[in-house]
């Protein structure tokens, strides 16, 4: 007897969540995702800035279901689904047919349309990431090589969005180079070298409550973070950054942590899509018109009491095991249940032995305690435990010696497919992580 096909689309949090919520069902499972890997997103910024290795926050998503025998997957992207004969067009090998189905595709960076946004540097997947390092690396090395002609705006980094991902890629810069690029560039005038952090609202943090954005921003400015809130990005050129202020900011780096959008695979469905282009679904996760589908996570505009859910990770997790419920009582003749979300809290690291962290129950920590508990929640969701033992190394080696392993400069080949389409990034953060509306 043939038993029922669920595809999933997409290897982030959502996704997976979705994967492994079905292990004991009778039901054959196929993972679609452009990527062999599961990106963990939180710890994406720490590659970037040489904390981590790029394999740390990357697992392969075989080995992720290695004992899960119902699940199989393939590395494709989805170009279209084709609703009547229940299939999904791919770009590599043959179509692939479904009984049920869970897009779970993500989101990618959204630039608003500024003008100049090519000029910006993303960080949103493990390519991003290594390509900012590259780039953060290279600057001083340049700078290294005429120390007494570095330019204008040369070690000048800007950092665009006051979220969480903001706040946290500001403050591990701005120990990067006061702890390690300072030993390692003798030669250079480290004054020069200044992280600025630029945020549209009138503070950092937004999701968060008064005290902990003043502790954000008390915290950043006291370890040299030039933090500008209230600040418009107008444009950006390949030397400069314009607010709308008419302030000019020299720099031939800006970090683009500013938003995100729902995957350009959402617009391709034949779906009706509400705003930054996520897939509107109804209060049971179902897409309207389509029995048997569901969108979850970042790629889904989900219902909530103040209006859609965010974008964030607990989300994704929560939304991708209710689709799985949800598959499981049609599949045993139940009906369908509204989704119920559960905010777990949030919290954002500003380096080290600072965080803060805020839950449902009214707790709200800062300092080294949230530090602690920012640190141990990261490697509770790491998946595998190799890299949970890699990243913890390395943070304790980072913690006693004050310095950083791999600050190296790699190639980085361009590739035919490395945004979040049908992504393994589902999400920015792990189940307490306020992300990524950044």
């Amino acid at each position: 007897m043939t038993r029922p096909r669920v595809v999933v689309i997409g290897a982030g949090f959502g996704g997976i969540a979705a994967a492994h919520e079905l292990a004991r069902d009778p039901v054959d499972i196929t993972i679609v995702d452009r990527n062999n890997f599961h990106t963990f997103q939180p710890l994406l910024y720490q590659v970037a800035t040489a904390g981590l290795n790029s394999a740390d926050v990357a697992f392969p998503v075989r080995a992720i279901f290695r004992r899960q025998p119902n699940v199989t997957f393939r590395k494709a992207s989805v170009r279209g689904v084709d609703w009547e004969r229940a299939t999904l067009a791919v770009d590599e090998g043959s179509d692939i047919g479904f009984d049920h189905l869970v897009v779970a595709a993500g989101a990618t960076t959204n630039t608003f349309g500024i003008d100049g946004a090519e000029h910006a540097l993303p960080l949103y997947s493990l390519r991003d990431a290594v390509a900012l390092r590259n780039h953060v690396l290279s600057q001083f090395e340049l700078a290294a090589s005429q120390p007494d002609a570095v330019v204008d705006g040369q070690l000048t980094f800007v950092v665009v969005g006051g979220g969480p991902t903001g706040v946290e890629v500001a403050g591990a810069l701005v120990e990067l180079f006061d702890q390690v690029l300072r030993k390692d560039f003798r030669s250079l005038d480290m004054s020069r070298a200044v992280v600025v952090l630029v945020e549209m609202r009138d503070d950092l943090l937004g999701s968060f409550h008064p005290p902990s954005r003043r502790h954000a921003r008390e915290t950043l400015a006291s370890r040299g973070v030039d933090v500008r809130t209230g600040a418009v990005v107008d444009r950006i050129t390949p030397a400069a950054l314009h607010l709308r202020s008419g302030a000019v900011i020299a720099t031939e780096t800006v970090i683009w942590a500013a938003g995100v959008k729902a995957d350009s695979l959402a617009s391709v469905l034949g779906v009706e899509v509400g705003a930054g282009g996520r897939i509107v679904v109804g209060s049971d996760l179902t897409i309207p018109g389509h029995t048997g589908a569901y969108a979850v996570g970042d790629i889904a505009e989900i219902p909530g009491r103040d209006g859609p859910l965010p974008q964030v990770a607990q989300v994704a997790m929560q939304t991708g095991r209710h689709a799985a419920r949800q598959i499981r009582a049609s599949l045993e003749g139940a009906s369908l249940r509204p989704f119920r979300y559960r905010d777990k809290g949030t919290m954002a690291t500003i380096g080290r032995r600072a965080a803060v962290t805020e839950l449902p129950i009214g707790l709200r920590l800062r300092g080294t305690l949230a530090w602690l508990a920012w640190l141990g929640l990261h490697l509770v969701y790491l998946a595998g435990f190799r890299n949970r033992i890699s990243v913890f190394l390395n943070w304790a080696w980072n913690y006693i010696t004050w310095d950083r392993g791999p600050r190296l400069i790699l190639d980085t080949p361009p590739a035919h497919g490395d945004a979040p389409n049908d992504a393994s990034e589902d999400a920015g953060e792990p189940p307490t992580e306020s992300q990524r509306n950044r």
